[in-house]
């Protein structure tokens, strides 16, 4: 391994830790409108996509779901555990892996184009909230209509939102850091 390598491999380790804790300190900041609360989470984890890329984007929200599984208090509304990670609720929080994966790949195929990058985001969130309204019509016992109206409906606007957020800071952030040498271009 060269000296290059080693600087991009710590590097990467310390933007994937960086993203986790960011989604730490932001993911219990959340406003309760039904089962589940709008949070900070998705904005973080567009982010997340945007500066690390789908495999180490994955991997900080990986980190993420594993702190809040050990009991950090890390999810929505100050809470933790696995039994918040199994519960109803449960697969929105696992989605956000998918999510920034997604989001990751369209950043990386678009070359960090707002437009296409936020196309990739919004169809991330899509399936995060397919695998969470799976999850939860499971745990529930519920319909689908039941589901998408309590759990999804109410949403879009807000993550509609945080998509175009996300696109804005994001891809500032994203060529500031590489400009300034703290990020490779092909994470």
């Amino acid at each position: 391994m060269t000296l290059k390598d080693h600087k991009q491999t710590v590097s990467h380790l310390t933007f994937t830790a960086l993203m986790a804790a960011v989604m730490c300190i932001l993911g219990p900041l959340s406003v309760p409108i039904g089962p589940i609360p709008v949070s900070l989470t998705n904005l973080v984890v567009c982010l997340t996509a945007w500066m690390l890329g789908p495999r180490l984007g994955s991997a900080s929200v990986a980190v993420y779901l594993m702190l809040g599984a050990v009991g950090l208090p890390v999810f929505s509304g100050y809470a933790g555990g696995l039994a918040k990670l199994l519960g109803p609720t449960g697969g929105y929080l696992i989605g956000f892996v998918a999510q920034a994966a997604i989001g990751g790949w369209a950043v990386e195929r678009s070359h960090g184009r707002p437009v296409w990058s936020g196309l990739g985001m919004a169809a991330g969130i899509a399936v995060s909230y397919a695998f969470g309204t799976a999850w939860f019509m499971v745990q529930m016992g519920c319909t689908l209509s039941y589901a998408l109206g309590v759990c999804v409906v109410p949403f879009i606007p807000f993550d509609l939102l945080k998509v175009v957020i996300s696109s804005g800071v994001g891809s500032v952030l994203r060529s500031r850091l590489i400009q300034a040498g703290l990020l490779n271009r092909d994470l």
